[in-house]
C-alpha cells in the first residue's frame, strides 16, 4: 500500500550537497566520511509529523517501499538564508558561558547552532542560519519497511521527543510514560500529539529516583 501521513516506516538515507560532500548519513560507509567513530543507528520516523525534512515527507507520501533520489531546494530543505539571523553578541555573553569565540567555530547557543563569523574588540558577530540555509541538497532514501509494531512506533517517537529511553505501558486506549521528578509535566505537554499519532491518551508517571550508594 502507499505510504501515507502518520505511517512509521524505516529509512536508510544519506544527504548530500551539490558538490557531493556527505552532511547526513545512517548507513555506514557514508557516516565514516562524516566521523570514523560515529555508530550507524536504524533511523524509524512518522511520515508528516516533523521527525525529518518537510520535503523527504511530502515527496514519500503515495510512494511504495524503495529507493529513491530526492533532490530538494532550500525552500524544502534547511530553508534560505536570512540576514536578520547574523547578529552582533556581546563577547561577555561567551566569557560567562566560559566559551573563547574564535571564527570559524560553532556552538549551541540555547538550543540553536551558531557559527562565529568575526570577533572585533568587545563584540562578536554570530551566524543563527542553519549551516545548509540556501542550499540545494539531495538525498539517497531507501525506505525498507513500514513499522506495524505500536511499541517500536512509540519507542522511536519518544527517543525523538525527549531524547531519551523512557520506559512506557500501553493498556486500554492509554499509554503511561515513566518519568523522573519534574519532567512528567513536561511530558504532559505533549497529549495532543499523542492523542493525534497514536489515539491514546497519555499519562505520566513519576518515578522515585534511586539514592546512590
Amino acid at each position: 500500500m502507499p505510504l501515507q501521513k502518520n505511517d512509521f516506516i524505516e529509512i536508510e538515507f544519506t544527504g548530500k550537497l551539490k558538490d557531493g560532500n556527505v552532511f547526513d548519513s545512517n548507513i555506514k560507509e557514508d557516516l565514516k566520511k562524516l566521523d570514523p567513530k560515529a555508530e550507524a543507528k536504524p533511523f524509524i520516523f512518522a511520515i508528516g509529523q516533523g521527525m525529518f525534512l518537510k520535503g523527504i515527507d511530502d515527496f514519500l507520501i503515495g510512494k511504495e517501499i524503495g529507493e529513491y533520489e530526492i533532490s530538494l531546494t532550500p525552500e524544502k530543505a534547511f530553508g534560505n538564508r536570512d540576514s536578520k539571523l547574523v547578529q552582533m553578541v556581546p563577547v561577555k555573553v561567551f566569557h560567562q558561558q566560559k566559551i573563547n569565540p574564535v571564527p570559524g567555530a560553532s556552538f549551541n547557543f540555547d538550543g540553536r547552532i551558531a557559527k562565529i563569523l568575526t570577533v572585533s574588540g568587545g563584540r562578536v558577530m554570530v551566524d543563527f542560519n542553519n549551516p545548509l540555509a540556501g542550499k540545494d541538497v539531495n538525498y539517497k532514501v531507501t525506505v525498507l519497511r513500514k513499522v506495524e509494531d505500536q511499541n517500536e512506533q512509540i519507542k522511536a517517537f519518544i527517543d525523538f521527543l525527549f531524547k531519551k529511553d523512557l520506559k512506557f505501558e500501553v493498556k486500554d486506549k492509554k499509554i503511561t510514560i515513566e518519568a523522573e521528578p519534574g519532567m512528567d509535566k513536561f511530558l504532559i505537554l505533549f497529549k495532543d500529539k499523542f492523542k493525534e499519532v497514536f489515539d491514546l491518551e497519555l499519562d505520566a508517571k513519576e518515578i522515585t529516583l534511586k539514592s546512590p550508594q
